[in-house]
């Protein structure tokens, strides 16, 4: 049945051609979005049934929904803004009828006409000229939302995108928020940058990289885990306020939270500190939400997220002394609870066991908007020791809705001690996946860094949360999907 469809279309196709119209159309400017023509009839004040023939305006979009009743038809066209209803009369457009009866669910048209209100007082177009800018050979889903086929939503975004208009407002909104963030870091004086995806060494965060090989240079290269050590290469420069809203490839694991591709606002401050960082997390967040429009208390699933600022503090450690009934300082008691948990930590140093042992236990607790301050020194290589108790790292992560929305240092820039902490990595006394020594940013550190704070916050989760988004893959456009098999 589906081929006798595809054939059915193709036989439209070329009944057009012979009509002697083009199916993929050319061409056609002057095109005002939807949304713009219902609010302009609105404005005109017309009665139900009323048409005012001297606003004319012009559309285009994909056919969604087809009526025809005799010598009427209505047509439902579809943009990224929304909905509006064409309607048309045979007695009016005369020859045009011909191509009326070939139109299909999905056909991109445009349509020229006066504007007005149907007897049941919608908003219709009264087209007097159609133009074909595109034939769909594939019949749309009738129903393409829901778990039942969330694979193939994903798969076909494309159809995902003009089937479903929660999937398109949500890709807008995206667009809105990173608008908002770039506003936000330029009106704090940040300058943006672009660093390398392929990198000659990974560095900047515990990941395991993608690699591949430049064959005219001979060299394995990295898809970078993170652009920090060339932004911090910046600051050593004199560029004192930067940021990049980048692309980061993980080659680890695929969840609701997780991507191997995804996307990063990361930012570094010349001169300011942790303290810094939190403004800014708050400052960017709150543009967001007044982009987006709705206020500050947002739904995610079955939750209620107040992002109002400021937001809570709270410490590493009292957050697994509440949730995980140890302290952090006991690292025997530590690695029995995390044993007792499923934790095989025996190949592990004793911070990375805390630290699997608060993935596990204190992040889902952590809802509302807060900062956790204070982790592990020897998980993080690049930060700032506190300086009256150097086992502690002067760094916060944001959370919301039990997920890391941002990652924030006082960064470390004191190059013995950085060569230090990094050695350590190497000897493989922290986490492995850090496991590499960058002597050119050593050396640019050795040229002296200014002090600094440094942030990265997470685009696609935050997008999640304030587009009430379940999965990290409703909020990017071509989620890394598994090859379907033959036949599938």
């Amino acid at each position: 049945m589906a081929d006798q469809y595809y054939e059915d279309r193709q036989k439209k196709l070329e009944a057009l051609r012979e009509l002697g119209l083009d199916p993929y159309g050319s061409r056609f400017d002057g095109v005002t979005r939807n949304t713009a023509i219902r609010q302009q009839a609105e404005k005109l004040g017309l009665d139900a049934g009323q048409t005012d023939e001297s606003t004319r305006v012009r559309a285009a979009g994909r056919i969604v929904l087809r009526r025809v009743m005799g010598k009427l038809a209505f047509l439902t066209i579809r943009d990224s803004t929304g909905d509006l209803q064409i309607g048309i009369s045979k007695a009016k457009v005369g020859d045009g009828w011909a191509l009326v009866k070939l139109l299909d669910l999905g056909d991109i048209i445009g349509v020229d006409g006066p504007l007005g209100r149907t007897k049941t007082n919608e908003i219709t177009i009264w087209a007097d000229s159609l133009t074909m800018l595109s034939k769909c050979l594939r019949t749309p889903p009738s129903e393409w939302h829901g778990l039942q086929d969330i694979d193939a939503r994903y798969r076909q975004r494309y159809v995902d995108l003009f089937k479903n208009s929660a999937v398109m407002q949500a890709f807008l909104s995206r667009s809105r928020i990173i608008d908002a963030v770039r506003g936000h870091m330029r009106g704090l004086g940040f300058i943006e940058v672009e660093t390398p995806m392929l990198q000659p060494m990974y560095g900047g965060a515990a990941a395991r990289p993608f690699t591949t090989h430049h064959n005219t240079l001979d060299m394995d290269l990295f898809l970078r885990i993170s652009p920090e050590l060339y932004l911090k290469r910046l600051l050593v420069g004199g560029m004192e306020r930067v940021y990049e809203i980048n692309r980061n490839f993980r080659n680890e694991g695929i969840s609701p939270r997780h991507n191997p591709e995804f996307t990063m606002m990361e930012c570094y401050q010349a001169y300011g500190d942790l303290t810094d960082m939190m403004s800014v997390v708050e400052g960017v967040v709150s543009a967001c939400v007044e982009a987006l429009g709705g206020g500050f208390k947002r739904p995610f699933k079955d939750l209620e997220l107040d992002f109002t600022p400021p937001w809570p503090r709270r410490t590493y450690t009292e957050l697994l002394r509440e949730h995980a009934g140890v302290e952090l300082a006991d690292v025997e008691a530590v690695r029995r609870k995390a044993a007792s948990i499923g934790i095989e930590g025996a190949k592990m140093d004793d911070a990375v066991v805390a630290n699997k042992l608060f993935e596990a236990t204190v992040e889902d607790h952590l809802i509302q908007p807060v900062f956790v301050t204070e982790y592990p020194a020897a998980i993080c290589p690049l930060t700032r020791r506190k300086p009256d108790d150097p086992s502690l790292a002067i760094r916060f992560e944001a959370f919301a809705a039990g997920m890391e929305l941002g990652n924030a240092y006082t960064e470390l820039n004191d190059p013995a001690v950085q060569r230090e902490t990094l050695s350590a990595q190497v000897k493989g006394e922290g986490d492995e996946t850090m496991a590499v020594m960058d002597e050119d940013f050593l050396t640019a550190l050795e040229y002296g860094m200014p002090p600094a704070g440094g942030l990265g916050v997470g685009i696609d989760r935050l997008v999640m949360v304030l587009t009430d988004s379940p999965s990290i893959r409703d909020v990017i456009l071509f989620p890394l999907q598994r090859k379907l098999g033959v036949g599938e």
